[in-house]
Parts: structure tokens; C-alpha cells; sequence
């Protein structure tokens, strides 16, 4: 029998073999089709891995394939055909993208809203912040606190045109969702959104989604074995469809609990309704999920996406990415209210990005509306936070190939924020600003 220590992946790195993997990504392909079996699951991976020990020559390095390969075939000749298909599929749809990821410089994306990226180009262009030359020489200028104030008001300007949209349809909006990838700002959006239509005699009920997560236990985990919260699996989208459907209709729910301490729900928690003229709020990652609120008519639902759609090259003449962005937010976020360190947010921030594009990016095209959260003046704020750091994650995953993945990133904001003139005073930003959600200092209540 052979003996697996080491497995070489699609690069070509040869890495240390972890078993637990296996059984995530088989847990994982469970879930999606219903199952919540972590001992099966387990067993699964353990016959995986006799099949690899007794198949492969020894001495020989098997490949992510023939792992892959073995999970499938351990699959469907144990009886879980529903799971072997959910894993096949699930296979394919990442050979899919890294097929078709060289082609996507020349051949337009679905998944980006294009017309509005025309509006906030042109508006880049006019402000003279469409790349990181012209952003520099209006701080040199003494223009930041101005360069803020643009910012913030095309900002409220999005707030403005999507508020209008669900007055105009006000009798028959029964929810408004808004959705977004992490650290897009859908709080602060959500609080703004919220203020603007209670002027106008609207009242709102807040549903936090987060209650609907299944016990810890039950969760999916990343691959590095972490619970994935990440994940629309991770919450009882059967349930939360249900009680959508109820409240609409004018019914009663009864709402469970999460304790997040504990990691364990309770159901039938707290009674929920809506009021003749109440509309329920919904701030979820997974809000134009299809399967979250699946029952409920389009014409009852208005929805909002969120991204920091910023338009400015480099000094390369490459579009500074809006993953990039959020990544930095969510590290500045965690680190301040999560005790969480930013380095860990990076590791595992290609996991994120998965499902993003897996669960939510895909979506945007459903949404009544897209707000740009993106603000200029934000690299400024985060060159003085955050580039030495970056610098030290460059010399840290350099020829680590478990961290491939976070070394490119960190070469990349380490040059981007390293081009970019550092500031260091946020007093110009607005107290109440989306940035505030991640740089502190805000005076809303989250």
C-alpha cells in the first residue's frame, strides 16, 4: 500500500496532503443537495483514501485530478449518486473558469453591470480621478477633503434614485433586499436607505437572516477547515423562503435564534409580522439568491446591489480591482470590531471570492438597482494603513505554494498602495460615510 504524504496541484507545486479537504469538499457536495451528515462524510474521505493508497504506484505524487477523480468514483459505487453528481458538477464548473479565464480580457463578462460602469467612468473621468496619477496631484493639490466630498455625493446620489424607485413602487413592495459581496457596505446602505424612505412615511421591520443559519455543527467548512459563513448552504433557505412567502401574505412567523456563542439555533424564537403599510428590510449577502426567497412574486420584492465599482488605472494602466478593495475593507473591519488578524483575512480570501462568484456575483443582473459604494479617496486611507503590511506579505509567501494565492494579492496591493500618496487624516470623511463601517468612527449604530 502506498503512502500519501504529498500531493502536486494544477501548477505544479507539490504541497503536503491533507485528508480533511476531502472530506470537506464531500460534506460540502452533501449539503448542497440536502444532506447534513458529517460522520458519512467522514467515512467517504476515509475510503478515498484507501482507494488513493491502494491505486497509486509507490512513490508517485498523485495530482488534484486523481484525488478527484477517486472522490467520485468512491461516490457513486458507495450509493451517494445525488452527491457524486452535485460534486461532478461542482467540478466542472471550476474547470469552466479556469478555462475561460484567459479569454475574459477579450470577451465581455455577464456578470459586470456595463452601463453603469460607463456612468462612473465618465464621472471618474470628469473628476479627474480616473487613475492613480491625476488622484495623486489633487492631494499634492490640497484637494483631498474635496476629492471626499465628490465622492460622498455620488454616493448619495445612488441612495437618492434607488430610494425613489421603491417609493414609485411603494404599493406593492412588501420587501427590500440588499445584497452584495462581503464588505460592499450593504450596512451603512441599508441604515442610509432606511432613513431616506421613513421621511417619507414608510416603516420598515428588519430581518436579520442571520438566525437562519444552521447549528455550527451542520455547516460546511473551507478548505482550510474553517465554518464557512460564505456560503448560502449555510443557512436554511427552505425556511427563510417559507416565512418570506407568510409575511407577504400578512401572516405570523415565529423566527429563530442564532447565538453565534454558542453556535447553535433555536426555532420559534420571536413572533414576526408586517403591518399594512411595513416592508420588510432584508441586509443579506445572499438577498438575489433565487432560492432565498424563491416563492415570492418579483413584483414584491425590490432589489438593491451593492459593489465599489471604482474606475482608476494604475500607473500599468490597469483597473485598480474592486476584490482589491474589499479585501482591505474586511481587514480593516475584522481587525477593529472582530479581533481578527488581517493576515488571516488574506489566506483565506480566495475562498471568499469563490463563492462570491459561485453564489452572488452571478445574480447582480436581477437587481432593480446597482449602488456604487466606491469612493475615490479610500487607496489614500489605505496606502497610510495598509501598505507595509502588504510589503511584509510579499517577502512572507514568496515560494510558499500553499499561499499562492495571497502572494499574488499582496504583491499587487503592496505595488498599487505604494503608488498611491498616503493619507493619514480621515477627519474629512463624513461621520456617517459608507467607509466609516470599516475605517471607524462612524456615528450610526450597527
Amino acid at each position: 500500500m502506498s503512502k500519501l504524504s504529498h500531493i502536486k496541484k494544477r501548477s505544479g507545486a507539490v504541497v503536503p496532503f491533507k485528508p480533511a479537504r476531502i472530506q470537506n469538499a464531500i460534506y460540502r457536495a452533501a449539503v448542497a443537495v440536502g444532506g447534513r451528515d458529517q460522520e458519512t462524510s467522514k467515512y467517504l474521505s476515509n475510503q478515498v483514501v484507501q482507494l488513493l493508497k491502494l491505486t497509486c504506484p509507490k512513490g508517485h505524487v498523485p495530482s488534484i485530478e486523481e484525488i478527484q477523480d477517486a472522490v467520485e468514483k468512491t461516490l457513486i459505487e458507495k450509493g451517494h449518486s445525488k452527491v457524486a453528481k452535485a460534486y461532478i458538477l461542482y467540478r466542472e464548473e471550476n474547470d469552466r473558469r479556469r478555462r475561460e479565464k484567459s479569454k475574459l480580457a477579450s470577451r465581455p463578462s455577464e456578470n459586470v453591470p456595463w452601463a453603469k460602469i460607463w456612468n462612473i467612468l465618465d464621472w471618474a473621468v470628469t473628476h479627474n480621478v480616473h487613475t492613480v496619477e491625476s488622484l495623486n496631484k489633487r492631494i499634492a493639490d490640497g484637494e483631498f477633503p474635496h476629492i471626499v466630498h465628490e465622492g460622498e455625493a455620488a454616493y448619495e446620489d445612488n441612495l437618492i434614485t434607488a430610494s425613489e424607485m421603491i417609493i414609485d413602487r411603494g404599493d406593492e413592495v412588501k420587501m427590500v433586499m440588499i445584497s452584495g459581496p462581503s464588505s460592499s457596505g450593504k450596512t451603512t446602505t441599508t441604515i442610509k436607505i432606511e432613513q431616506r424612505l421613513k421621511k417619507k412615511g414608510y416603516k420598515f421591520v428588519a430581518l436579520n437572516v442571520d438566525h437562519y443559519f444552521f447549528d455550527l455543527s451542520e455547516h460546511p467548512k473551507d478548505e482550510y477547515g474553517d465554518y464557512d459563513f460564505e456560503t448560502p448552504q449555510a443557512l436554511d433557505l427552505e425556511l427563510i423562503n417559507n416565512h418570506l412567502v407568510k409575511l407577504c401574505a400578512g401572516k405570523e412567523v415565529a423566527i429563530p435564534f442564532y447565538d453565534f456563542k454558542t453556535g447553535t439555533r433555536t426555532l420559534n424564537h420571536s413572533k414576526l409580522h408586517l403591518g399594512e403599510k411595513d416592508i420588510l428590510l432584508i441586509d443579506s449577502l445572499h438577498g438575489l439568491y433565487p432560492d432565498m426567497s424563491k416563492d415570492t412574486p418579483d413584483e414584491q420584492k425590490f432589489k438593491l446591489f451593492l459593489e465599489p465599482l471604482l474606475q482608476m488605472k494604475d500607473n500599468d494602466g490597469n483597473y485598480v480591482r474592486w476584490t482589491d478593495i474589499r479585501l482591505i475593507r474586511r481587514m480593516l473591519r475584522d481587525s477593529a470590531h472582530r479581533s481578527y488578524d488581517p493576515r488571516q483575512t488574506l489566506e483565506h480570501w480566495h475562498y471568499v471570492r469563490a463563492s462570491e462568484l459561485r453564489n452572488i456575483i452571478p445574480y447582480n443582473s436581477t437587481a432593480d438597482y446597482i449602488i456604487n459604494s466606491g469612493m475615490p479617496y479610500e487607496l489614500p486611507l489605505y496606502s497610510a494603513r495598509m501598505a507595509k503590511l502588504f510589503a511584509e506579505w510579499e517577502n512572507k509567501y514568496k515560494d510558499n505554494p500553499e499561499r499562492e494565492d495571497a502572494y499574488i494579492r499582496a504583491v499587487r496591493l503592496n505595488k498599487l498602495l505604494s503608488s498611491i500618496t498616503p493619507i493619514n487624516d480621515d477627519s474629512p470623511v463624513p461621520s456617517d460615510s459608507v467607509l466609516r463601517e470599516f475605517i471607524g468612527g462612524s456615528c450610526l449604530e450597527y
